[in-house]
């Protein structure tokens, strides 16, 4: 193994080669995180268009979609031919000369490429092997797009309002929570390595992600009886936790409690209400959430947003406006979130940084996304002298 020179040696990664084998958007998520945190991603890309999201816009930089610089900094391009002897031996040169491979194709083709865990692992039986499916691995070459599985796994099906029809989430929200679920489990597998010499194989099915989002209302169904149903921007458990109407704007209110309930109707000049028998507990709100709702909302109506959302947090129960993208960026935490990539290419890049902080720290962007097959000749020389 060559380790990224680059990376800063106090990076929890620095010294991992991530073989990713991945494209879209769930496997590069989930590489960019170890990229982040210090490890060296080598991405294999089509040498014709390399990842499908490269083309996924407008809009684009210098010919690359927004959509893939955003999942793809601190890693490096190399262009490979899979159905060729010689994109496949370099191929598996590169698997076996890194800690980790990550693959996201439809289940039987990496074998067919010679690269599945089985055949890798009899020569490195300490290679950490990620595979995500759509379905998992039994179910065939069944697509797995985001849109798909939302559908699938329910979670359209009690998203947007009660007159409206089936919505889907506005981001490719199971595709995230799958790629974390990945990352985390590599991670697992790179500890039990340290401690044991022993590599293995980790796999996350984004149907099986997408189910274990559903958390709560996963659990009001199998342990309640209870079929979820749209509630617009209500809250199944909790009431009153919604979206209000000012009298300019929507904002937000998050009583999550008795006593935030209680403060509310304070704010709102009606204390009485906390004292109804009907909404005196929150389990009381959500049997009567008919009756109080459009009080509160009438209340609501008769103010501004910011007069609103300023008398609550003076009472201190949880309440937002809701924002447009722009507003986001041009509030100070939404500044905070934002880290410019200076690109020799592109020029100056803006992109959301890395959440996690390492010793109070956000990891720097080492290398801009890369162009494709850019690190080709760089990588190649490189696992040929680790042969």
């Amino acid at each position: 193994m060559v380790p990224d020179e680059d990376a800063p040696n106090g990076l929890p990664l620095a010294g991992i080669r991530v073989a990713d084998f991945s494209r879209v958007l769930a496997g590069p998520l989930a590489t960019m995180l170890l990229a982040d945190l210090g490890a060296d991603v080598i991405k294999v890309e089509r040498p014709e268009n390399g990842d499908d999201t490269r083309g996924w816009g407008p809009p684009f930089v210098e010919g690359d979609a927004a959509y893939f610089l955003s999942l793809n900094r601190n890693k490096r391009s190399v262009t490979l031919d899979l159905a060729t002897d010689g994109g496949r031996s370099a191929g598996r040169r590169l698997a076996l000369t890194s800690d980790v491979v990550v693959e996201n194709f439809r289940p039987g083709l990496m074998q067919r490429f010679g690269l599945d865990h089985e055949s890798l692992s009899a020569e490195r039986p300490d290679l950490v092997y990620c595979s995500l499916t759509a379905f998992g691995e039994g179910a065939g070459s069944r697509p797995g797009y985001d849109i798909i599985v939302q559908a699938l796994s329910g979670l359209m099906s009690f998203t947007g309002h009660p007159e409206g029809e089936p919505t889907k989430v506005g981001v490719a929200l199971l595709d995230v929570i799958c790629g974390l679920y990945a990352a985390n489990a590599i991670q697992a597998a790179l500890l039990r390595r340290s401690a044991t010499g022993r590599g293995g194989r980790v796999t996350v099915s984004l149907f099986d992600a997408s189910v274990a989002a559903l958390v709560n209302q996963a659990a009001n169904y199998l342990l309640g009886g209870l079929v979820p149903k749209p509630l617009g921007n209500a809250h199944p458990n909790i009431v009153p936790y919604q979206l209000f109407q000012a009298s300019d704007r929507p904002f937000i209110l998050a009583a999550g409690n008795d006593r935030l309930f209680e403060r509310t109707c304070e704010v709102i000049g009606r204390p009485e209400l906390a004292a109804d028998e009907r909404f005196v507990t929150n389990a009381d709100r959500v049997r009567h959430r008919e009756a109080l709702i459009p009080i509160l909302a009438e209340a609501f109506a008769a103010r501004t947003a910011d007069t609103w959302v300023e008398a609550l947090e003076a009472a201190s129960v949880p309440t937002a406006p809701v924002r447009t993208v722009d507003e986001v960026f041009a509030s100070a935490e939404g500044a905070a979130a934002l880290q410019e990539v200076d690109d020799p290419v592109r020029g100056l890049l803006r992109l959301v940084a890395e959440p996690i902080h390492v010793d109070g720290r956000v990891p720097p962007v080492r290398r801009p996304p890369p162009r494709l097959g850019e690190h080709t000749d760089e990588v190649l020389s490189e696992i040929e002298r680790a042969d």
